[in-house]
């Protein structure tokens, strides 16, 4: 799916609906015990980290989400029954966090409890007043330091119905996200004819406690911990950044952010950058080995240092569920010293087989192992270069006809996170930095440096000049 924001996403006029989770199943959470299965390492630095920049006295939105349409009438009982459903099926959607002294732990309701609240907001003639109220709303009902933490809501027209569902991100990720449409259209359509659709993926607060139990059994002295400590130093001692002139004021007040987002090459530039790319890995390290030359031609850096978010979903059982199954790998790619193309991808294939590994183990657990007086200032803890192949999810040939997407949320921080999604239509391109006039320029400058490398790979072969 394209990764945009609210107000790019074709929002169109209509009657807005809202679902948020019942006032009694709400009132039922108060009284839960605590859940056994802890936060996710991810989890728990996520909540912390909100919570770490609420009390700097910043409010940081901590949402994603998803935009679609189901054309043709929509039946609203029809939908909210598939929204129930759907949401049922995700064990994460229904179970938060609450503070006990300094620790996170974990409650989770019963399905049982589970209902849905309908509301009808109102008429909306004004597409540009319809996504600010969007975005407001999504800002409050999907944060991370309040529960429930999401809300679904429904533009309905004579001729189809857009959707909107927004959660905090401590519940989802890209993958989660992209499969939403695709379920939402098939659960209406079989509540539409009167039949179930049978499906119980397993369980991301499982999930979740076997992870956060095997990360546990790292400790100081392992070679991964070793690893970071010496990445980490190489850094300046904390988390990378873009190597680019940022325009950044050391000390002074943590910048807005902006943003670019479009169709970075089409469907034949992509496919053939793939097969130049294939070698070497693919795509993924097409995109780094690219982003790796591009950036040593602005900021002048010999070494490009960055995290890539590998998905944590090993297993089978886990391909269905919806979670942040999510860990980040640090990279180095010595990029002076490679005279074309070619070197970049080897070079770049090499140090993801070296360090794809350490995804298993959350960076939470490592900054906790090397005692990191690390506080976060921002919710992006550091720069990162994400790559999706988002081609064989269920749906994707249809997310340009119901104009799918999925949602991001711009506010405040320091980093540049660039994220790639290979679609049918080709490859999609998004990134959000801070928005400062030089950063403003150098990420233009490395957009537009993208494009060119990856057209000239596309129509000429990797053997080029860096």
């Amino acid at each position: 799916m394209r990764i945009t924001d609210i107000q790019h996403c074709e929002v169109r006029p209509g009657l807005l609906i809202e679902w948020t989770l019942d006032e009694e199943a709400i009132e039922t959470a108060k009284g839960l015990p605590a859940d056994s299965r802890p936060p996710a390492y991810v989890q728990e630095s996520h909540v912390r980290t909100a919570r770490s920049v609420r009390e700097d006295g910043l409010f940081m939105p901590t949402w994603v989400g998803t935009a679609f349409d189901i054309p043709g009438g929509v039946d609203l009982q029809v939908l909210q029954e598939a929204l129930r459903c759907w949401t049922l099926r995700h064990e994460t959607l229904r179970s938060g966090f609450r503070w006990s002294g300094g620790e996170m732990r974990r409650f989770t309701l019963d399905a049982e409890a589970v209902s849905l609240r309908r509301e009808t907001v109102g008429e909306f003639s004004d597409a540009e007043r319809l996504a600010q109220h969007l975005q407001d709303r999504f800002d409050v009902a999907a944060n991370a330091l309040s529960w429930p933490n999401f809300i679904y809501s429904a533009v309905v027209r004579d001729d189809c119905t857009s959707v909107y569902m927004a959660f905090d991100h401590s519940n989802v990720d890209s993958y989660s996200i992209q499969r939403i449409p695709a379920d939402i259209h098939e659960l209406c359509t079989a509540g539409a004819e009167g039949r179930a659709v049978e499906r119980a993926p397993s369980s991301y607060v499982d999930f979740c406690d076997i992870e956060r139990t095997d990360a546990d059994q790292i400790d100081a002295t392992h070679e991964i911990a070793a690893y970071w400590r010496e990445f980490m130093d190489r850094c300046g001692g904390t988390l990378p950044n873009f190597p680019v002139d940022l325009g950044l004021d050391p000390g002074g007040e943590l910048p807005a952010q902006n943003g670019i987002h479009g169709m970075l090459v089409d469907a034949d530039d992509a496919a053939a950058f793939e097969a130049c790319c294939r070698p070497f890995g693919g795509s993924m390290v097409g995109v780094l080995a690219a982003t790796s030359i591009a950036v040593h031609k602005i900021g002048g850096e010999p070494v490009f240092r960055t995290m890539v978010p590998f998905h944590t979903r090993g297993k089978p059982e886990w391909r269905d569920s919806v979670g942040w199954f999510v860990g980040c790998v640090p990279v180095e790619i010595p990029i002076a010293q490679a005279p074309d193309f070619q070197s970049a991808l080897k070079m770049v294939r090499t140090a993801l087989k070296s360090n794809r590994r350490m995804a298993r183990v959350p960076v939470a657990r490592i900054l906790r192992l090397l005692d990191s007086d690390f506080r976060p200032t921002s919710l992006d803890l550091y720069s990162l270069v994400s790559f999706v192949d988002a081609r064989d999810l269920p749906g994707s040939g249809h997310w340009v006809e119901w104009k799918a997407y999925i949602l991001g949320r711009m506010s405040y921080g320091d980093k540049v996170c660039a994220w790639f999604n290979r679609l049918h239509e080709g490859l999609h391109f998004v990134s959000r930095y801070p928005d400062t006039d030089i950063a403003r320029k150098n990420m233009q400058l490395y957009a537009e440096q993208l494009r060119e490398l990856i057209v000239s790979v596309a129509r000429n072969g990797p053997g080029r000049s860096g």
